[in-house]
């Protein structure tokens, strides 16, 4: 045995996934590994566990949620906590449950932890750990992952294994590697004088400490805020600067913008309380310390060709020259608050991983599959693949990725063990019903609008569909590669979205009439609700890439829009249920509703082709049983005549043998009054 091969100390370490030496290095294989034991890793955990695959958790602290540990620093969570909607189903509590992750067991939702709208971070990390204890999910814990690269091999998965490396030197090797390390990296402005700025991440979170004092604080975004708000009562005053101006999360329907939880300084700067907001390039700033250790603003090019060290008295400040400069004040501390930024340093430059562009440097480069753009079979979840939909929908934070790592899964389970992405066949008398059903309950649809869909595709004829839910639109044209369904007849797209003109920084969102009620302006609906798109064939590639400026998908072949509804309860009759039938029916050439057998018998006179409820139904003879419970009720509603016998001997008891077994034969034909106005009711449900 002293030759080891790959192959033969697969045989032997069979109890530890199989074990394989690569150039004299030992490496613990799994097919799937996943960095990062924090919500997302825990939640691909859950179905790759539920679905029986050989995976690893790697987890650098000794618990799961180690960010959660450590923010935010004042312990307040801005994910709302709902623990009452007036309704039973779980489906829709979960569009007010921001904290749970999905799985079976009902003892792990969050609202079992806390009661409190805007819970304790403490409680996050507590729900995390039974999470993963409750579930027995195969976590390794402090276990960090300081090196990733790729080897070659056409035999794996994608052409490649990944190798991965922890701090001790321990090797591992899998053949999917999902990234779900957050965003944890602070993020840094370096300018002359950064060296006095205090971090989020280390200043003291006692309100004591600041007593009396004067405070800049560098960010506009939650974090800043939320410092802000701690000692907002005890500073003589607080300005905070950012390179733009704040947006707030009501007016811009962003998660992530300001909440109206932290932003009491707006108050106290609009009316006027000392603490103010400026807008400035932060790298253009530099900040000199006087002999008494205050803190002085200047700009960075009064320090070009300027000896620092000389002392404030040889600088130039900007009251110098503008007396009423607005910093001019000295400070006593700075404090930046900047947000996070993922950690690329541990992979090989193998792998590709870029940070994106723009806006979206903070976050590597992914395709809306959610794997990376340089490497097959990397996929990046959690708050890390927020640039998908960077402030479009909520797939930073833990009520949105939910969704989009259950999605993530069933592409995997598709890709690599050929099970297809789950679905339910229905006849197409049904379609109206199941999509009023999933739009009034589904939550992925909810919270990840204009990014994950249902998608409807039509069977041959249109005499029944195939539902698939919440799937990423982003790669729509990839459906049949993707999910392993086929889309032969034309499809429907249901997802929900916003207003395109109604929310933004400069718009005023409480504007008078600012609701639409009437089903005919549907399409100018300004808050959440469903829109249906429809294709006659799949869109292509070219056409996803061209697809309209803020549209989600490529122009279809017909789209409907349910209006609003201030209750987002999407079963009016007529406003809601009705448009929609009809919306379909034209779609599809056809009558969508159901009828009963005269009706059915009338159309076969009149009508070339019978509506679908006829053809699956009367013209198969499976009309309604008749039984004496229908026949009584039919009675009472008048549309039946009392045919039953009066016993004039008074002898046979009503309920004998006898009689019952006449009663069972004439209740198979149950006699109608004609019912001519259904056939004519053109408007009926």
């Amino acid at each position: 045995m002293a030759p080891a091969v790959c192959g033969t100390l697969l045989g032997l370490a069979m109890y530890a996934s199989g074990l394989c030496a690569v150039s004299g290095a030992a490496f613990l294989y799994h097919d799937y590994c996943v960095i990062g034991a924090g919500p997302a890793g825990l939640q691909a955990a859950y179905f790759l566990q539920r679905a029986g695959r050989d995976y690893v958790v790697f987890e650098r602290s000794h618990a799961p949620g180690s960010f959660f540990a450590l923010y935010p620093r004042h312990r307040k969570l801005i994910s709302i906590n709902k623990q009452y909607t007036g309704k039973s189903n779980s489906e829709f509590n979960l569009r007010h449950d921001w904290n749970s992750l999905l799985s079976h067991d009902r003892r792990l939702l969050f609202r079992r932890y806390s009661r409190d709208f805007f819970p304790n971070a403490d409680t996050m990390v507590r729900y995390l750990e039974d999470f993963a204890s409750l579930l027995k999910l195969r976590v390794q814990y402090n276990t960090a992952i300081i090196h990733v690269t790729l080897e070659k091999n056409e035999r794996a998965w994608n052409g490649h294994y990944f190798l991965l490396t922890d701090q001790d030197r321990k090797n591992y090797k899998c053949s999917s590697l999902l990234v779900a390390a957050g965003t944890w990296v602070p993020n840094v402005v370096n300018f002359p004088g950064s060296e006095y700025v205090e971090g989020y991440e280390t200043v003291s979170v006692n309100p004591e400490d600041f007593t009396g004092q004067t405070v800049l604080i560098l960010g506009r975004g939650n974090s800043a805020f939320e410092t802000a708000e701690n000692i907002l009562g005890v500073t003589n005053f607080i300005h905070m600067v950012s390179r733009s101006r704040v947006r707030l999360s009501w007016a811009t329907h962003y998660v992530g913008d300001l909440r109206a939880i932290n932003n009491g300084l707006l108050d106290t700067y609009q009316l006027k309380s000392l603490d103010g907001l400026l807008e400035g390039d932060l790298e253009d700033l530099a900040i000199v310390k006087d002999k008494k250790g205050k803190l002085h603003i200047t700009l960075r090019f009064y320090l070009e060709n300027r000896n620092i060290s000389a002392g404030i008295d040889s600088i130039t400040l900007p009251q110098d020259e503008l007396d009423n400069f607005a910093t001019r004040a000295p400070y006593d501390r700075v404090i930046r608050c900047l947000g996070w930024k993922f950690d690329f340093s541990i992979y090989n430059r193998s792998l590709r991983m870029m940070p994106g562009k723009g806006n979206i440097k903070k976050y590597p480069q992914i395709k809306p599959s959610y794997e990376s753009r340089g490497t097959r079979g990397l996929f990046v979840l959690g708050t890390a693949s927020h640039s998908v939909d960077f402030r479009k929908s909520a797939g930073g934070f833990i009520h949105g990725f939910r969704y989009t790592t259950r999605a993530v899964h069933r592409l995997l389970e598709n890709r690599h063990h050929g099970v297809p992405w789950p679905s339910t066949v229905y006849p197409i008398t049904q379609l109206t019903n199941s999509i009023i059903k999933r739009v009034n309950e589904a939550s992925g649809l909810y919270q990840m609008f204009s990014v994950l869909a249902d998608i409807i595709l039509l069977r041959e004829n249109a005499t029944a569909f195939e539902y698939l839910e919440e799937y990423p639109v982003g790669v729509l044209a990839e459906l049949e590669m993707q999910t392993g369904r086929k889309a032969r007849s034309g499809l429907f797209v249901i997802i929900m979205e916003y207003g395109r003109n109604f929310s933004g920084a400069d718009k005023d969102v409480f504007y008078y009439n600012r609701a639409v009620g009437e089903a005919q302006h549907a399409w100018q609906s300004n808050f959440l609700h469903p829109v249906i798109y429809y294709y006659k064939h799949l869109p292509t590639e070219r056409e996803m890439r061209l697809h309209p400026p803020d549209w989600p998908l490529p122009r279809p072949n017909a789209i409907h829009h349910i209006v609003e509804d201030f209750l987002t309860d999407w079963t009016a009759p007529n406003a809601h249920i009705l448009p929609l039938r009809r919306f379909l029916e034209n779609c599809l050439g056809t009558d969508l509703r159901n009828f009963f057998a005269e009706s059915c018998f009338l159309f076969a006179f009149t009508h070339q082709k019978l509506p679908p409820s006829c053809q699956q139904g009367y013209i198969r003879m499976q009309g309604l049983l008749g039984s004496q419970e229908l026949r009584q009720h039919a009675v009472q509603a008048g549309l039946l005549q009392d045919y039953t016998p009066t016993d004039l001997s008074g002898d046979k008891p009503p309920d004998s043998h006898h009689g019952s077994q006449e009663h069972l034969t004439r209740d198979h034909g149950i006699p109608l009054r004609p019912l001519q106005h259904l056939v004519n009711a053109k408007d009926e449900l």
